[in-house]
This record gives C-alpha cells, sequence and structure tokens, in this order.
C-alpha cells in the first residue's frame, strides 16, 4: 500500500472505523443481551472505550482523507478546511458526518455505562439508546459503501444491514470473550454466557453467510466477474480468510461442547480455560484481515 496516496489513508481509515464500530456495537449487544453484569467490570469498559475512541477517529480520519482523494491531492491538505466543505456538500460526505455524530451520541451511552455499570446495562432506557445508536451507525456505514448500487437497490441495502449486524454480533462478542469474560474465569460467568454467545455465533455466521451471497450477486452480475475483477479477487480473498475462521470457530464450539463442564467444575482453572483464550484470539486475529479485505472492497468498484 503507498502511504503517500490520500486513498491509502482513506482505506486505513475506513479498516480503523470499522474495527471500532464493531467491537463497541457488538460488545454493546453482548453486554445487553448476553452478559449485562459485564457492565461493571474494567475489561469489557476498556474494549467499549478503544472501540468508541477508534471508530470516532477513523470516522473523522475517512472524511478529511475522503476529501483530500477524490480532489486528487496529498495526505497533507485531507483537513484543510475549504477542502472539508467541499465534501459536506455532497450526499457521500454529508453520510459520514452524521456518523461523526453519531459517535457523538454514543459517548452518552458509554458514559451512562461506565457512570452505572451493571445497572445501566439492564435499564430499558439505556437498551433503548444503544440500540438506536447502533442501527445508525450500521445503516450510515452500508450508505458509505456498496449498498446502494446492484440490480435491486432496496434488496442490497437490507441484506447489507443485515450482513453488517451479523459482523458486529459476531465479532464484537469475540472481543468481549476475550478481553471481558475469559480472562475473569469465573465459573458462573463460564457456564451462562459461553454456551449463550456460541449460540448467537452460529445464527449471526449464518445471516452473514446469506446475506453476503445476496450482495455478492447483487454487486458483481455473474460468477465471470468473481474471477476476473480487482474487485472479485478481494472478495475470494474475504471469503478465503472468513472460511478460515468459520473452521475455526466450528472447532472452538465443539471444544467448548467437550469441555466447558470440565471448566466449571475446577472453577475457571487457567489452564482448562487457556485453549478458550487461544482458540478466540485466534479468531479475532484473522477476522482483522478480513476487516481489511473489506475497506478494500468498499473502495474498489465491482466492475474493475
Amino acid at each position: 500500500m503507498d502511504l503517500t496516496s490520500a486513498k491509502a489513508w482513506y482505506v486505513l481509515a475506513r479498516c480503523v472505523d470499522y474495527a471500532g464500530m464493531t467491537f463497541f456495537v457488538g460488545g454493546l449487544f453482548f453486554l445487553a443481551v448476553l452478559w449485562p453484569a459485564g457492565g461493571r467490570h474494567p475489561g469489557a469498559r476498556r474494549l467499549l472505550t478503544a472501540g468508541w475512541a477508534a471508530g470516532l477517529l477513523g470516522t473523522v480520519a475517512a472524511i478529511g482523507f475522503y476529501g483530500a482523494w477524490s480532489a486528487q491531492r496529498p495526505p497533507g491538505d485531507a483537513f484543510d478546511w475549504d477542502l472539508l466543505n467541499q465534501v459536506l456538500t455532497v450526499q457521500f460526505g454529508r453520510v459520514w458526518f452524521v456518523k461523526a455524530l453519531l459517535w457523538v451520541l454514543a459517548a452518552v451511552v458509554l458514559t451512562d455505562l461506565l457512570q452505572r455499570g451493571a445497572a445501566a446495562a439492564r435499564s430499558t432506557a439505556w437498551r433503548v439508546g444503544a440500540g438506536a445508536v447502533s442501527l445508525g451507525m450500521v445503516r450510515t456505514t452500508g450508505l458509505t459503501g456498496h449498498s446502494a448500487e446492484g440490480s435491486e437497490p432496496l434488496v442490497s441495502q437490507l441484506a447489507d444491514l443485515a450482513h453488517l449486524a451479523g459482523v458486529c454480533a459476531w465479532i464484537g462478542g469475540l472481543g468481549m470473550l476475550l478481553f471481558g469474560v475469559l480472562t475473569r474465569r469465573d465459573p458462573h460467568e463460564l457456564a451462562e454466557v459461553v454456551p449463550r454467545y456460541s449460540r448467537l455465533a452460529m445464527v449471526s455466521t449464518a445471516v452473514i453467510a446469506v446475506a453476503g451471497t445476496v450482495l455478492a450477486l447483487q454487486r458483481l452480475g455473474s460468477v465471470g466477474e468473481l474471477f476476473g475483477t480487482d474487485y472479485g479477487l478481494l472478495l475470494l480473498l474475504k471469503l478465503g480468510v472468513l472460511a478460515v475462521v468459520l473452521l475455526i470457530a466450528q472447532r472452538s464450539r465443539a471444544w467448548v461442547a467437550r469441555r466447558l463442564d470440565f471448566a466449571v467444575v475446577l472453577r475457571g482453572d487457567a489452564g482448562v480455560v487457556r485453549p478458550f483464550v487461544f482458540s478466540v484470539a485466534a479468531e479475532t486475529t484473522l477476522v482483522i484481515v478480513v476487516l481489511l479485505a473489506a475497506s478494500f472492497l468498499v473502495t474498489a468498484s465491482p466492475g474493475q
């Protein structure tokens, strides 16, 4: 990647934004639905804070670097005031600006959780607020991609919404497991939360696969373009890494089914829990590659 190119910096900004949104939105869902008690634990709170900071930074940077890329100017001009004004006059730039405002609103949701902990995660008002902000973030992320393209834009947009929601629930949950649940090694939390997440991950990956297939058919139009265009090759890379991640996840779920009872009986013994940590860490690392490929895909033309 040529780091002297504004497009390269735009792709990196999107990757940071995408990762931040994924861990933040998925983490909120994890706490609201699977593990409300996690709202008081430092690991979960740090993950959400890091996700929020990365998302806000990535969004603001993407606005500037998109302007520099569009105007064929160097990355150093990304935050030129006149250039930013030009970006905000077009629909694409306004969508990015709305997402930046959503990150500001997300700070209210995060602050409430940091102040009230588990009480916030269990409250209806907090869950409604977190859900509204999360839906807005997922939707605006889709609008900055190719969701309006294809033979049937409405189908593409609905599939994109489902695809991104599934990604957030799956990957954000991985983060919460890795930095929240597993590090505590609490036997009761392991017995309750890990099986719940395992079921959620199965549903999420099924949604991702179905919605992703619909999106690929809508955007590419033919199997030939899958092998004959840069966009198709990037999509194949993403699918290949995703297949590896899903294989690891399946083996992890099988291990959980066989060994979780031992982890509970031995009261979270480090030696028993450690394979959980290694498996989740491997999945999370490979997922970063998927996120990077996704960032390239949204800046590539499906026909090239």
